[in-house]
């Protein structure tokens, strides 16, 4: 998938989104009031910590948000069936929120964020964050890289994505289970 942030004249910015499979979409950010778009967040988060079933993950996987318009490529016949199954298996677009909230917030103050990391996660989540402040930091400061050329230039920002760094269709476990003669094979 390749991911392309431009910067919209009305102070907003839009994302370019091409998916492996060649559908093009535009999704339209609305977070003028900050330094560094909403969705340019999520990007870095989601690639920089991993989460295959944030945001982008599920986009690469054939997801489609309502906030999405097509602009090219052919458009599946199964493609509102196909997003929802992907986004019914999706357990990281919440954890994805709340980190980018974490993030976007210590960005925005100029604040570390490891320790707000820890507590977002706690809050939502059974276990220890599996976040440790070295791949934390990491994070920030490719927040911090991006950002900076974000502001400093009114040039599009190319924003690569990992291949494979996308979520479950919902698909693989019934592949499984199926027996040969192509039915799900029951208990």
């Amino acid at each position: 998938m390749h991911l392309t942030f431009e910067h919209d004249p009305r102070g907003e910015s839009r994302t370019l989104i091409r998916r492996a499979d060649g559908a093009e979409f535009e999704l339209t950010s609305y977070s003028r009031k900050h330094a560094v778009p909403h969705d340019l967040v999520h990007a870095v988060v989601e690639r920089e910590l991993g989460i295959p079933d944030g945001i982008y993950g599920c986009i690469a996987a054939g997801a489609v948000f309502s906030s999405m318009t097509q602009t090219g490529g052919k458009k599946r016949r199964d493609a509102k069936v196909r997003s929802a199954r992907i986004l019914e298996v999706a357990r990281g677009i919440g954890i994805s929120e709340t980190l980018v909230g974490v993030f976007f917030w210590a960005y925005e103050r100029g604040r570390a964020p490891q320790a707000e990391v820890r507590k977002a996660w706690g809050v939502s989540n059974p276990g220890a964050c599996p976040y440790g402040d070295e791949r934390i930091t990491r994070t920030a400061d490719v927040l911090g890289e991006v950002g900076a050329t974000w502001q400093a230039s009114a040039e599009p920002l190319v924003f690569p994505w990992p291949t494979n760094l996308l979520a479950s269709d919902g698909q693989s476990s019934v592949r499984r289970a199926r027996g040969r003669t192509g039915r799900v094979a029951r208990a």
